[in-house]
């Protein structure tokens, strides 16, 4: 089986407008729903590249009290068939730098965009078998970490074996365990949970720290953070998204 390929993309919108994030995801839904129909890809005037191969996977609000810069949208994409299938059609519009690349179809609506793509490492879900399981979750959280040069799939690794089955008696379960490719300082991890869930865990590891004194203490959640650092050599954050309606994964 072939390493799945993603990307992940980070859009904010300024100066701050609340209606841009909410515009861009609309339109950004709307017209994957009707590439989910295309037997084969095409390159159109204003919407660049269109295909089914290019999975719109999931489309987030980021929510920006969790530390995002607001506003942000995040969105995660499957590039069907690996290296060979979906990236290559992204890439083969850039051959020649034919003027129909360009998403002239919302100038003016985005202020920056950082696009990563991603690596699925060992033990990482499919996320097109999540979908045909008809999973999604109300929240999802989001981490993106700084690792030693070369040590990206050893804490994806750690993840998979020690972290994710704490987690995952906090009721998270593991979407996407993922090496920022083209470099080899970088990882992202990708979780779905209710908020239940998540406050759930915050208030564990809170007890663990002798903070809180109402819930019962889970010391694994401390014990992971220590382990981490074997790894860590920059910045650490986990942040929350909101599945954005009509999104693939969303409930």
């Amino acid at each position: 089986m072939r390493r799945g390929i993603y990307l992940i993309e980070e859009v904010d919108f300024r100066p701050m407008n609340s209606r841009k994030p909410l515009e861009y995801l609309t339109w950004l839904t709307r017209y994957k729903k009707e590439d989910e129909r295309l037997d084969r890809p095409e390159l159109t005037k204003g919407l660049s590249i269109r295909s089914r191969e290019i999975d719109l996977v999931g489309a987030f609000y980021a929510v920006g009290i969790t530390g995002h810069q607001q506003f942000k949208a995040v969105t995660l994409w499957d590039c069907h068939g690996g290296w060979d299938g979906g990236w290559r059609q992204m890439m083969n519009i850039y051959d020649g730098v034919d003027d129909r690349l360009f998403l002239s179809d919302i100038d003016d609506l985005r202020f920056s965009a950082l696009s990563r793509p991603l690596g699925a490492a060992g033990g990482s879900p499919a996320v097109a078998d999540l979908l045909a399981e008809g999973y999604a979750a109300p929240f999802y959280l989001f981490e993106s970490a700084q690792v030693r040069p070369g040590a990206a799939l050893d804490y994806l690794a750690a993840v998979k074996d020690e972290r994710a089955p704490v987690l995952a008696d906090h009721g998270h379960r593991l979407v996407g365990l993922y090496e920022v490719l083209f470099c080899d300082t970088e990882v992202v991890t990708i979780w779905g949970m209710s908020l239940d869930d998540h406050l759930a865990t915050q208030r564990a590891r809170d007890a663990a720290l002798g903070l809180d004194d109402e819930v019962e203490a889970d010391p694994r959640l401390l014990d992971w953070g220590k382990r981490a650092r074997n790894f860590l050599d920059g910045p650490w954050r986990e942040t929350l998204l909101a599945p954005f309606p009509g999104s693939r994964l969303a409930p």
